[in-house]
């Protein structure tokens, strides 16, 4: 028998140490034509779910997929979530900068006051909030364990908390869930899961990873931030953002009275000052839906009125001190001379330093809404839908 002397032995080995290189070429190219689209399919998931286009990580993939490869795709070519997640990071290490960083801090710390308002539900912290993989936008997720929901909801009463209870049908491996999630009004969105209190040594998978989910207790967050910010005096910072409230539930705070102050019918028909704020806020809204600023000034230019009707612009702006821009400020301070710029009544002098001022046109607008705002019966958005809107605006842009 004829030895090849590269092949060991065999007859044919020369053959088949020839063959295989076509294969191992075509093999490779393919591999890195698959990583290629693998890589381009998490870039446009990861972009869709950063800016809040998509927000499931199936849906984001998938639709990805579709747009790049005009048609199916293998399942091994599409990235995993927990590929996804880390694209999503590198969009806002690149977009928010030291932000991220600082915004992670205060997002912990709201995290640790809410949990120790909620002790005896045995809290825990999960999600982007503890792992640190926030974006702009991110909410905090707790966990609370309790066989009541209205023991959770009375206690965030109590602390006169803002919040809406939401109850999601969830279909999974042939079974149906619902599941409660409580969702609070704060610095930062706030997302509060409630499961039975049996559950709280329960061991829940994370959809990302597969993987038990981390979580937090109190006493682990404490410890985390003492290790990662030993000058950090928690407590301490805990106590200013007590004493300085979110500056959204003093906005509601300010126009809930509102509802329960009538104006003249000759210059207001449309009823209360809190109806016809929302009227005009809705009509700010469709000149300016992006305008964060201009949106609070057509929401509060009337504040003052539930405090001083007689100078509700001084008393107004005086409540509103140290939560709100100078430009919204401006805005409100002269919303009233700018009826006088409409009505043609305004002295020159007057109308030149008001014009000297680059919110000129948005004072103009907002005596508009002003007067537009004043029609008996129409249908507005409610007020907590209002301050969401404009919270979200702040989540958004800042």
């Amino acid at each position: 028998m004829e030895v090849d002397k590269l092949g060991g032995g065999h007859p044919r080995a020369s053959q088949f140490s020839r063959a295989p290189s076509w294969r191992r070429q075509w093999a490779s190219a393919h591999q890195m034509k698959s990583s290629k689209l693998r890589r381009q399919i998490c870039f446009e998931a990861a972009r869709a779910m950063y800016f809040r286009h998509e927000s499931e990580y199936y849906r984001a993939k998938n639709k990805a997929a579709r747009r790049i490869c005009k048609g199916w795709v293998k399942p091994a070519d599409l990235p995993s979530n927990a590929e996804i997640r880390e694209e999503i990071q590198s969009f806002a290490r690149l977009h928010e900068g030291a932000a991220r960083t600082d915004n992670l801090l205060q997002m912990r710390l709201v995290a640790l006051r809410t949990m120790r308002l909620l002790e005896r539900f045995r809290p825990k912290l999960i999600g982007s909030t503890w792992t640190g993989h926030v974006r702009q936008g991110s909410d905090i997720d707790l966990h609370v364990f309790s066989d009541s929901i209205e023991a959770v909801t009375m206690a965030l009463d109590e602390q006169m908390l803002f919040y809406d209870v939401q109850r999601k049908r969830v279909r999974k491996d042939g079974q149906e869930q619902i599941y409660t999630h409580i969702h609070l009004k704060d610095q930062f969105p706030v997302e509060l899961t409630v499961y039975a209190s049996n559950l709280v040594n329960h061991v829940f998978k994370s959809s990302i990873t597969g993987k038990a989910i981390e979580r937090a207790s109190i006493s682990q967050l404490e410890q985390f931030l003492a290790d990662e910010h030993p000058g950090l005096e928690v407590d301490s910072r805990l106590q200013e953002m007590d004493d300085r409230p979110d500056r959204f539930q003093l906005f509601a705070a300010l126009l809930l009275p509102l509802e329960n102050v009538k104006q003249h019918p000759k210059y207001h028909p449309e009823g209360d000052v809190l109806y016809h704020s929302l009227q005009v806020f809705d009509l700010a809204y469709d000149e300016r839906p992006y305008d964060e600023e201009f949106l609070l000034a057509a929401l509060l230019h009337d504040v003052g009125k539930g405090i001083d009707a007689h100078d509700h612009v001084g008393s107004g702006l005086e409540a509103l001190e140290g939560f709100i821009s100078d430009r919204t400020a401006w805005l409100i301070e002269f919303h009233m001379d700018a009826h006088k710029i409409l009505d043609g009544t305004i002295g020159a002098r007057a109308h030149r330093r008001l014009r000297e001022n680059e919110s000129y046109e948005e004072l103009v607008l907002l005596c508009q809404c002003d007067r537009n705002g004043r029609a008996p019966g129409v249908r507005t958005s409610e007020l907590e839908q209002a301050i969401e809107t404009i919270r979200e605006l702040g989540y958004r842009y800042e």
